[in-house]
């Protein structure tokens, strides 16, 4: 698959005169069509809803693009809450998923009616002394241990995640809550993470859809949605093969009929929570280069660090790199490109083979578009980037300005010599 950026030279040239580097900028062409893609791959099931992961990219500007296709918000803290509340989204729109959970975040999320998805059986009670009652729509997340396995391929080991209940506790959970006046349940799992294979969203269906006509069965609870959670992955690297979310729509739709149907469950919803899929690959971080350094290897050092962009030192991660008007250059240098932080992992990319690159030559990093911004932090004071979108029409609007030192200093309030620091 070759990875083209959305952007020219010619285009960010004319974008820094006003927005200097570095900066993230979302495709909005590319996030509308995928979203329309997504509906219609799961049109065939009537209560379809998608809720869009916040945590990956939460920016109410590109939320409203999403919103108009029917998607609704999947939140996990009290702050992404109330995003969704200022754009306007409440009850059936929202999914609360979180984890040790503080006991303010369940009373909001009951006061906007949100879809509560509980981590853990102690949140039963937890839930119901916090905000007096038990809501009649209540959602639980499984977690079934060991691997998760397509084909004799382990894909992911949830075994050793935090999160979800065990089988024996989901059976026993929604025994406790129907007694305690839940009417409506739902099955949330999240088994595998940034899986690009057509095949992980219907075998995690099968499973579920399995687990469902039991759990219906032997607790009496009502089962009105399945939510699939996200995992949905991208291509990151230009070797790898997107997923097709019509074929993964088909599969899901095919396992549907086979085991829920004629258990007379066929009138089921179906929910998804992506947030890389939805936005990873609309999203570049571009950057200026600065310096060049030649010791024991060849340095390209830009505007952007990791502050910016976490996931390559956090996790190793490749994104690939474009460098703006050498597209069609030989790859014939090897380069660690670097962020300034006093931290060795500061890299985008380690022995890269790139074009020979300049100083003053711009760079796109690809795929930034989820849990790329999000994951941004001040450590050494560096501030947050501006955030800016490529309209359909070819227009930049700004959709979050960068962060300024006295954004910096605002909790330094306290502090006696505050407003010089200003």
């Amino acid at each position: 698959m070759e990875k083209k950026a959305f952007v020219t030279k010619d285009m960010v040239e004319d974008i820094v005169k006003k927005y200097p580097t570095p900066f993230h900028i979302y495709d909005e062409k590319g996030i509308r069509e995928n979203a329309k893609a997504l509906k219609e791959a799961f049109s065939w099931n009537k209560g379809y809803k998608e809720f869009f992961a916040v945590k990956a990219t939460p920016n109410p500007f590109l939320i409203n693009i999403l919103h108009e296709y029917g998607c609704g918000t999947d939140c996990s803290s009290y702050t992404e809450l109330m995003l969704s509340d200022a754009m306007g989204l409440k009850g059936d729109d929202i999914m609360f998923s979180s984890n040790d959970t503080p006991a303010e975040e369940f009373v909001y999320a009951a006061k906007l009616g949100a879809t509560i998805n509980l981590d853990d059986f102690t949140h039963i009670d937890f839930l119901e002394k916090t905000i007096g009652y038990i809501p009649e729509t209540i959602s639980c997340r499984y977690n079934p241990g060991g691997y998760f396995e397509i084909a004799n391929s382990i894909m992911d080991n949830p075994g050793d995640a935090k999160y979800g209940f065990t089988k024996e506790q989901l059976f026993e959970g929604f025994k406790v809550l129907k007694e305690k006046g839940a009417k409506n349940f739902g099955i949330h799992a999240f088994l595998a993470s940034n899986t690009v294979t057509n095949d992980y969203y219907p075998e995690l269906a099968r499973q579920l859809f399995e687990l469902a006509v039991k759990l219906e069965k032997e607790t009496g609870a009502d089962i009105k949605f399945i939510n699939l959670s996200g995992g949905i992955g991208i291509p990151y690297r230009p070797d790898q093969e997107p997923n097709d979310i019509k074929v993964i729509g088909e599969g899901v739709h095919k396992a549907f009929d086979e085991i829920l149907v004629p258990a007379g469950m066929g009138d089921v919803a179906i929910y998804t929570e992506l947030g890389r899929f939805m936005m990873g690959p609309y999203g570049h971080l571009v950057t200026k280069v600065l310096h060049e350094k030649h010791t024991h290897k060849e340095y390209i050092g830009v505007d952007a660090c990791a502050a910016n962009l976490m996931r390559p030192a956090m996790y190793g991660a490749y994104h690939h790199i474009t460098v703006l008007g050498k597209e069609n250059a030989p790859l014939d240098h090897t380069y660690d490109v670097t962020g300034s932080l006093c931290e060795n992992n500061d890299k985008f990319a380690i022995d890269r083979q790139l074009p020979k690159i300049d100083i003053g030559d711009y760079i796109v990093i690809h795929d930034t578009g989820a849990h790329g911004f999000a994951m941004g932090y001040n450590y050494n004071g560096r501030l947050w980037s501006s955030e800016l979108l490529l309209k359909e029409d070819g227009s930049v609007q700004l959709i979050r300005r960068a962060q300024e030192p006295k954004d910096y200093f605002a909790t330094f309030d306290c502090f006696p010599i505050y407003e010089k620091l200003k």
